[in-house]
């Protein structure tokens, strides 16, 4: 997968409830083909297989249990993901946190189905421990940006900066993301421009009234 990316996380809006999660996705594949921008779906878990199936650009699941196939009542294994035909996976977003070792085990298991993985992590010392694993894509998001009017990149982007110097130091092999905020193509630029390899949203997409125009808007400068 190419960068810089977009990953557009639905989350469990009521606006992608049903088959506005599909509708959705296809406006986003319309936007990535016309484009040639590297546009990855997040779908609600309900509706992850019909998307898989339809969306026609990469698809990740928004989370995955730390289990393997078996008995296990109610979770997301990574291979059950593999198997509805999505690419990879956030693992860890803020608002669906898991201890370090449960990180690491999924980080684990998806590499070895070959699911790329989005780890998330709230500061910068959390993402240079998290980068350990090795994940395709690191994303800063701090928590308190999430869902608001003011982007990572204008409040904190001594954050952003700072997480990619701490990831690759790490692992120079791995995609740095920032989210939080994020909601223009300005918003996308600046986060290029202090090293960051894209940017994971959701409410700007997802709630606006005109979300082809967002993504438009979103990768007009990359």
């Amino acid at each position: 997968m190419a960068n810089p990316a977009v990953i557009v996380n639905f989350k469990v809006y009521t606006e992608v409830e049903g088959e506005s999660s599909l509708r959705l996705s296809q406006i986003c594949a319309r936007v990535a083909e016309e484009s040639g921008a590297n546009i990855i779906v997040c779908p609600p878990m309900v509706e992850l297989g019909r998307v898989c199936a339809s969306a026609g650009i990469p698809v990740f699941s928004q989370n995955v249990d730390p289990r393997s196939p078996g008995s296990g009542t109610g979770f997301t294994t990574p291979s059950l993901v593999k198997s509805a035909g999505a690419a990879g996976t956030l693992i860890n977003h803020s608002e669906h946190k898991q201890p370090a070792e449960d990180v690491a085990k999924c980080v684990e298991l998806c590499k070895a189905l070959g699911l790329r993985t989005c780890v998330c992590a709230d500061t910068v010392a959390d993402a240079a421990i998290l980068a350990r694993n090795s994940p395709e894509f690191v994303a800063v998001e701090p928590p308190e940006l999430i869902g608001g009017d003011i982007s990572v990149t204008t409040a904190n982007p001594k954050i952003v900066g700072d997480t990619v110097d701490a990831v690759k130091a790490v692992d120079s092999g791995i995609a740095v993301l920032c989210g939080a905020g994020v909601k223009n193509g300005a918003d996308v630029k600046a986060a290029v421009d202090l090293g960051a390899s894209g940017v994971l949203l959701a409410s700007g997409v997802v709630k606006s009234k005109d979300p082809e125009a967002v993504m438009r808007d979103l990768i007009k400068f990359i």
